[in-house]
């Protein structure tokens, strides 16, 4: 076995993690796509959409591109399959127009007391 292998026999030992941790990122009322590969899209705008409801937001805006409308189609579709999603609209031309996508999220009974 190498000296600077960190594994041993007796078991991880003091093995220091070359990765630091990840950076939190404070959540926004608006995600922007644009920085994500398209296979992630779907995960990404799950977790998003979990993350808001969580803190709280009634109103999100996810800008998918205009482009040809493949982003936004994927987007849309799967807003309309969310149950805390409670209705999407194109953004008005000030907020994205084409590019982005407005979604009201459900309030929990809990939140409405």
């Amino acid at each position: 076995m190498w000296e600077s292998d960190p594994v041993s026999d007796e078991g991880p030992g003091d093995f220091e993690n070359p990765f630091p941790d990840p950076v939190v990122i404070p959540i926004e009322e608006w995600i922007d796509l644009h920085h994500f590969q398209p296979s992630e899209i779907g995960e990404v705008v799950d977790a998003y959409i979990e993350a808001a409801v969580d803190a709280g937001f009634r109103q999100v805006r996810i800008v998918h591109g205009r482009g040809k409308g493949v982003q936004k189609n994927r987007v849309q579709k799967l807003l309309d399959r969310d149950p805390r999603v409670e209705r999407f609209v194109d953004a008005p031309a000030d907020r994205g127009g084409w590019g982005a996508t407005i979604a009201w999220l459900r309030i929990s009974p809990e939140d409405e007391g």
